[in-house]
């Protein structure tokens, strides 16, 4: 090796060692600061060093502000600072990584959804950026992650603007692209979705709660991720899955949903176990949704326990609990489906059949639908005629010779106990 090249080298790492050493020097000098009621946010963003922590007194602050380097900026605990938006645009922009929000109250974003409109907005650059225990009210989307890594938004009590029309409302938190982000333990509502992704993947969204919403969750092209814990009350639908793959979806509450508690559409390869769904027009809709594992669910009290349909196959569905549903299963079409596995299917409350051996598994196969039920779709007024002696005999005829039986949904090994979904610990505690 060349002298000159062995002098450039040693001149590289000098300077090397020099950045290090100034990068250090400005962690080490960051300092605390109180910011008074009312003082320009912005001017003392603009002369903080990196890695400050600017605390926020009781009082208004002038929003629409963007935070462009490290810093933390935090409120009281009972977060009576207030940063206020001009109702246009985003009260906080954040285009920078390492930023921590913390207990503040953030209002009056800008109401344009096109414009992207956020009361804290996550810009690509913002990786690792915490936004905790804060109330972000009356904005349109509450929190916007657009593209960083590894954010975190936990403990925030998001409330949408109340004004507008559902379908005009912004979500509680938008996330777009943005792997390793986790949404937890955040109360979310009276917006249009509470967390709407798209597009992204390694997501975890744990113990949220949700209420008058559209969609508590509503997944699009997010892989490899987890939503667990959450509890959805009065939402149209609470968990829509949708092109979505390997998820795991597990020990989540929905009650009282007005259209579905669970709706998988193209989401394939998942796994969805302990939840609760009690209380909706159909506990779960599957659409095209393949080689899912659904197992130990509790669904009760629905118009119709599952809609199962559109050629979704490789599914196995086994020890859930099927109860008091209007309809346990509502599967049209002619193809024959076993749910049960290595000799163990689901319960369901409306069977009446034998254990005579005391093995816990009925003598006998349950068949959720058959010809009548089938005519009943088609035909809802030929309920009248449930108790005719017509509708019996063709009954009688199906016991005597299966071959009169439609394709369909049987399972050949019904178990006989209730068995309990992880969630319902979680449920007998609500308040």
């Amino acid at each position: 090796m060349s002298t000159f090249s062995s002098s450039i080298r040693r001149q590289w790492l000098a300077f090397s060692i020099l950045l290090y050493v100034l990068g250090a020097s400005d962690i080490a000098c960051a300092v605390s600061r109180d910011v008074a009621a009312g003082e320009d946010l912005q001017q003392v963003i603009a002369a903080a060093a990196p890695g400050d922590e600017l605390r926020l007194v009781s009082g208004r602050y002038k929003g629409n502000i963007v935070i462009d380097k490290p810093l933390i900026l935090r409120g009281p605990a009972d977060r009576s600072a207030f940063i206020i938006g001009a109702r246009k645009g985003r009260s906080v922009s954040i285009e920078a990584p390492n930023v921590t929000l913390s207990h503040l109250t953030v209002k009056n974003s800008g109401l344009s959804l096109s414009e992207m409109d956020a009361g804290i907005f996550l810009d690509k650059k913002a990786n690792g950026a915490v936004i905790e225990n804060n109330d972000v009210l009356d904005n349109s989307v509450g929190v916007y992650v657009w593209g960083p890594h590894n954010a975190t938004v936990q403990n925030n009590r998001i409330v949408g603007n109340t004004e507008l029309r559902v379908a005009e409302r912004g979500n509680g938190v938008t996330l777009w692209n943005s792997p390793g982000s986790r949404i937890i333990g955040n109360d979310i509502s009276h917006g249009r979705d509470g967390i709407f992704s798209n597009t992204s993947k390694g997501n975890v969204f744990r113990a949220n709660r949700f209420s008058h919403l559209r969609y508590a969750v509503h997944y699009m092209y997010t892989n490899d991720s987890e939503i667990s814990e959450n509890i959805s009350e009065g939402n149209n639908i609470a968990y829509a899955i949708m092109f979505s793959e390997r998820l795991i979806i597990q020990d989540n509450i929905a009650l009282d949903s007005r259209d579905q508690g669970l709706m998988l559409n193209y989401a394939n390869h998942s796994k969805i176990s302990g939840n609760v769904i009690k209380g909706a027009e159909k506990c779960v809709f599957i659409y095209n949704a393949n080689r899912n594992q659904i197992r130990s669910n509790h669904f009760e009290d629905c118009d119709i326990g599952i809609h199962f349909t559109a050629g979704a196959e490789g599914n196995q569905i086994v020890d859930n609990a099927f109860v008091s549903n209007r309809n346990q299963v509502k599967y049209v079409g002619t193809r024959h489906l076993d749910w049960s596995s290595n000799g163990r299917g689901n319960y369901w409350s409306d069977n009446t059949a034998f254990d005579l051996d005391g093995d816990g598994i009925a003598d006998t196969a349950y068949r959720p639908n058959d010809i009548i039920d089938q005519v009943l779709w088609r035909a809802p007024t030929a309920r009248l005629l449930l108790n005719s002696p017509a509708v019996s005999i063709i009954r009688w005829a199906q016991s005597q010779f299966p071959a009169l039986l439609p394709g369909g949904v049987i399972d050949s090994a019904p178990i006989m106990s209730l068995p309990e979904a992880r969630a319902l610990k979680n449920f007998k505690n609500l308040p």
